[in-house]
């Protein structure tokens, strides 16, 4: 049995060969303090958000796409081995290949396959994320031709440059969705006096988020509470106020993708301009994305077919062919 996980610091997905993405769920878990207990793991555990009473807690285990907390990612990748692995393979000890930042340190990539081994896998692999992401998104990487692959998900943007199966020249930035939201959140709350919860800042980039001003903007009602009165309070909010609040952490990922094509060596560049880069991650989903990175670098750039799965899918290619993979993108060190 081989199983595929990319372990996002918002959502996890699960790919098994043959079968596709079987799972996606958020990384969040939630723990009754009382009784050390887990108590839900994913969809139920995120409804839970905002809501728990103080014997209990939730967690999202994962930050900036590494661990943050050991017990409850091992918890929850137990959860997800056992959700899939069913029938006549649940005695069997599964092999892991799980997706990890292309910034990780030898310290955070050990507690990846630390956690994996603790969960129940007989072996686990890490490969970096930008290339699972690329093989995911459909890009040659095995060509001699340079291909620039843009990865934003929630805890981390990654650029790479990617040619003859392996990374030319990349750049971690840990700016990614949860950053956009938070930027959200203090907008309305410094412009309006409104506090708004993180599901709620999540749902509004998710519904009239843009990355460019809009001549026509889109509108959304939202609820909170009023700062000044403690009461909830229901105002209305545009797209392009939107694109205001989050244009500093955009400016970062698009200095960011400056910084690796400036690393490129001309030949690639080349390529690079020749054919454009993907973005991908659930960053992706961001409306006028590509044409902000468009702009801005002067590459064409292309959304990523299902941006939010490239990862997943990329794993699930690895694992069909895992000999040819093994020396040179994966590493069970």
């Amino acid at each position: 049995m081989k199983i595929g996980i990319d372990l996002g610091t918002k959502n996890s997905l699960v790919f098994v060969p043959n079968k596709g993405v079987v799972l996606s769920e958020p990384s969040v878990v939630s723990v009754s303090l009382d009784e050390n207990k887990i108590l839900a793991v994913g969809k139920d555990a995120k409804e839970m958000i905002g809501r728990t009473p103080e014997s209990i807690q939730v967690f999202r285990p994962l930050r900036d796409g590494v661990i943050a907390d050991y017990r409850i990612t091992q918890a929850m990748i137990k959860h997800f081995i056992n959700k899939v692995n069913t029938g006549f393979f649940k005695f069997l000890k599964p092999e892991l290949l799980i997706g990890v930042p292309a910034g990780i340190t030898s310290t955070e990539k050990r507690a990846v396959i630390e956690s994996g081994i603790q969960a129940g896998a007989k072996e686990v692999f890490v490969a970096k994320e930008p290339i699972l992401s690329a093989i995911g998104a459909g890009i040659p990487i095995n060509s001699s031709s340079g291909h620039l692959i843009v990865d934003i998900g929630g805890g981390t943007a990654e650029v790479a440059v990617i040619s003859l199966g392996g990374i030319v020249s990349a750049q971690s930035l840990r700016v990614a969705g949860d950053v956009l939201d938070n930027h959200i959140s203090e907008y309305i709350k410094n412009k309006y006096n409104l506090a708004i919860g993180d599901q709620t800042a999540e749902a509004i980039k998710m519904k009239i988020g843009t990355a460019l001003e809009e001549k026509e903007p889109k509108y959304m009602e939202i609820r909170g509470r009023d700062l000044a009165l403690g009461l909830p309070k229901t105002l209305k909010i545009s797209s392009n106020e939107i694109c205001e609040a989050i244009r500093d952490p955009l400016l970062e990922i698009v200095q960011c993708v400056k910084g690796v094509l400036r690393e490129t060596p001309p030949e690639l560049s080349a390529d690079i301009m020749d054919k454009g880069m993907v973005v991908a991650g659930g960053g992706a989903c961001l409306r006028n994305i590509a044409t902000l990175l468009s702009q801005s670098t002067g590459v064409p750039c292309f959304v990523a077919e299902e941006p939010l799965s490239c990862v997943a899918r990329g794993t699930g290619a690895v694992l069909d062919n895992l000999d040819l993979y093994k020396k040179s993108i994966m590493s069970k060190k």
